[in-house]
């Protein structure tokens, strides 16, 4: 079982920066194909990023591209999110997700379905 945690959330301005960190609990993790999803009060959870296990490939959800960026330091069983030019509308619960790179065959790894483990979920609040 991975058992995941996310920090880093946090109240910031309009325009402002945001760190997230997610470690993973699971010793392989350079096994695991990571996104990034978030969801607001009222509404589903959206994709917000994923990189593969390596860390050389990426994808971003066309809202939060050139603003966001996901990578990976396996050696430290982490994935981030920096967050640039916020705007109110990231303002959402950010969760991490994972799925072993044996499981991935036939999933784009863009929807919720696609992951096998969650974390708890940070709270990003963006004010205008």
């Amino acid at each position: 079982q991975v058992q995941l945690v996310e920090s880093g959330g946090g109240l910031v301005q309009a325009g402002g920066s945001l760190r997230l960190s997610c470690l993973a609990s699971e010793r392989t993790f350079s096994w695991f194909i990571m996104g990034w999803f978030r969801q607001a009060p009222g509404k589903e959870r959206e994709f917000v990023a994923r990189i593969n296990s390596s860390g050389g490939v990426t994808r971003y959800a066309d809202s939060v591209k050139g603003r966001f960026t996901i990578s990976r330091d396996n050696a430290k069983n982490t994935v981030f999110l920096q967050m640039s030019s916020l705007k109110p509308e990231d303002t959402a619960v950010y969760y991490c997700a994972a799925v072993h790179l044996g499981s991935i065959r036939g999933r784009t790894g863009v929807a919720p379905s696609d992951y096998d483990y969650w974390g708890q979920g940070t709270q990003v609040t963006v004010s205008s």
